[in-house]
């Protein structure tokens, strides 16, 4: 039986007054913070008889170490950083500036090469960074402007009065599987926030309350997500220049997925290279790490690599729905920023540039609310239109339709995509309505028992040890740690439907869409279909994709006890 995660009772909680929490310390956090702290000196140096103070804003950060949790590709378009810190580039961790660009068109053995690169693919002037050190120097420049960071520290619980965010909850320490208090527990703390900003990433949980608490998806197209699994790589001398960028699309996918890989020359012969492919896929058996280890076993991708060696691994989920699955940004007492608002360009695979932004006008807003001591949803909503009129719309607006367009598979797509080009995001409607990606899983009955063209990517890849891995060894190179005796932090509501009908329906596709074996079928003669579902919490890289993709949607992701999760040292 599963032990289900809730907060024990009865317990007294410190109370912690805020004037401003921000939970997650990520670009869009980061930059949030160090805006309103800017605004803050500015505003104190021109009004010596009317001082803001900086003591009561703090920021929320589930790792142990700022930047431990940020993984993306990562190519940083640097345009919100130059607003916010000009001049950013002498100090910056950036590594190589984007100098050249390519992509191909795979089949199982060929390629084929773009004559020109499309527009959303031209990277020049872009940096190529690795996410946990630039995050982990813009936490350092909001330290030091006077802004309180708490590592290790997850925020589990918004806090309501009626229809107003009144302030966060943080997680309890020192609780075991039980749910019973060991002897270092520690209670969570109640910040009672003026305004609370949530920069969480991909599928927020605080996020998902306040969505649920005050049907902020309504009207909206459902928010759809792509799953990027990433593998860092040192290669021999010469194989790919510094910032040389190479983009592919097609094999290993067939025509009925969505998704395309990435491979970024950095110093050192360092190669960032991974595989994005869209969490909308029909059949439940493909294993998106599998998808990218027989992407490297392409004859070109493969020569790259010879003689390399694989040195980090990680995963993340990434908001594809675009403009029109934006929910509403601001309400009373709360505001919602970068990807977990959805603040991602998916044609161009990028978003850091867009959380900076967000956080940059959250910031201004806040710092309004702040003057006027006003937090009302009249007040914060502001922001709503500070997006609106921003380059974050004018980016965004264009792109509004790009991947609703790929529903139908990947030719139809690309028509599409090639006649929204052309009329400015519109395409053949002004608005394309968008489905939720777990809703276009099929039944294994209406599937080819043999996998049909999809054979090649159907459950986990056994790995050589040189070029490709298993799960768990692509896992080890992740740093995964957290505390082995802590409740679950993966929520199954109804095990019985995994045991007595997903096991049937689907083949249990999350021991596939799980990046790092957390979900196992056990032979059990007691269960109904002589499966039994087991958790492994403890490997889990907070991907959060089981929250995304599982068909019945009864699997719940909060955060562990803070501190627990990958280490994307570099990545």
């Amino acid at each position: 039986m599963l032990i289900f995660r809730k907060p024990p009772e009865d317990i007294t909680r410190p109370q912690m007054p805020a004037d401003v929490v921000i939970v997650g310390g990520g670009p869009a956090g980061m930059a949030c913070a160090l805006r309103l702290s800017q605004l803050i000196e500015e505003h104190n140096a021109k009004n010596p008889d009317s001082q803001l103070s900086k003591e009561n804003i703090y920021v929320l950060e589930k790792a142990r170490e700022i930047g431990q949790h940020c993984l993306s590709g990562a190519l940083l378009d640097p345009r919100s950083m130059r607003e916010l810190l000009p001049g950013f580039e002498k100090e910056a961790p950036l590594d190589s500036q984007v100098t050249k660009e390519a992509v191909y068109f795979l089949t199982k053995k060929g390629k084929l090469k773009f004559p020109i690169t499309p527009p959303p693919l031209r990277d020049h002037g872009n940096y190529l960074i690795s996410l946990n050190r630039f995050v982990k120097w813009l936490g350092g420049k909001v330290e030091e402007a006077g802004v309180t960071v708490f590592t290790g520290f997850a925020g589990s619980e918004l806090l309501f009065d009626v229809d107003r965010v009144t302030g966060v909850r943080t997680d309890d320490k020192g609780l075991d599987k039980r749910n019973q208090p060991k002897s270092n527990f520690e209670p969570g703390y109640d910040l009672q926030a003026k305004v609370v900003i949530l920069a969480e990433g991909t599928r927020g949980s605080l996020t998902n309350q306040l969505v649920k608490k005050f049907d902020l998806a309504k009207d909206r197209n459902p928010q759809t997500y792509g799953q990027g699994i990433k593998e860092l790589w040192e290669v021999p001398s010469g194989r790919i220049a510094p910032g040389e960028v190479i983009y592919t699309m097609g094999w290993p996918l067939t025509s009925r997925e969505y998704g395309g890989a990435w491979i970024y020359g950095g110093k050192n012969n360092i190669v960032s290279l991974g595989f994005v492919t869209g969490l909308d896929y029909p059949d439940p058996r493909l294993d998106p790490q599998r998808v990218l280890q027989e992407f490297k076993r392409h004859p070109f991708v493969a020569r790259l690599l010879d003689g390399g060696k694989m040195i980090r691994y990680g995963a993340k989920s990434l908001p594809y729905g675009g403009w029109w699955a934006i929910p509403p940004l601001a309400g009373n007492g709360w505001m919602v920023l970068g990807d977990s608002a959805g603040f991602l360009n998916s044609q161009r695979l990028k978003g850091i540039h867009l959380a900076i932004k967000s956080g940059m006008l959250a910031a201004e807003t806040a710092f309004e609310s702040l003057k006027k001591n006003d937090f009302s949803a009249a007040s914060l909503g502001n922001f709503q239109s500070r997006v609106e009129n921003s380059w974050i719309k004018e980016e965004l607006w264009k792109v509004r339709n790009f991947h609703q367009g790929f529903e139908h598979g990947f030719w139809r797509g690309m028509l599409h995509a090639g006649i929204q080009q052309f009329t400015g995001g519109r395409g053949i409607r002004s608005r394309y309505p968008g489905t939720a990606g777990y809703t276009r899983m099929r039944k294994l009955s209406e599937l080819p028992a043999d996998g049909g063209a999809e054979a090649h990517l159907l459950g986990p890849a056994k790995g050589d040890g040189k070029l490709t891995f298993d799960k768990l060894t692509d896992l080890y190179h992740s740093g995964t740690k957290h505390e082995e005796d802590q409740p679950a932090h993966l929520i199954i509501h109804d095990t019985n439907i995994c045991e007595s009908r997903c096991v049937l329906e689907y083949g249990s596709p999350c021991q596939n869409f799980c990046p790092a074996n957390v979900y196992e079928m056990l032979d059990d003669s007691a269960a109904p279909n002589g499966k039994r579902i087991s958790l492994n919490p403890s490997n889990c890289v907070h991907c959060k994709a089981c929250d995304i993709h599982d068909p019945y949607q009864i699997i719940t992701w909060v955060p562990p006890e803070g501190g627990g999760g990958p280490n994307y040292d570099g990545m």
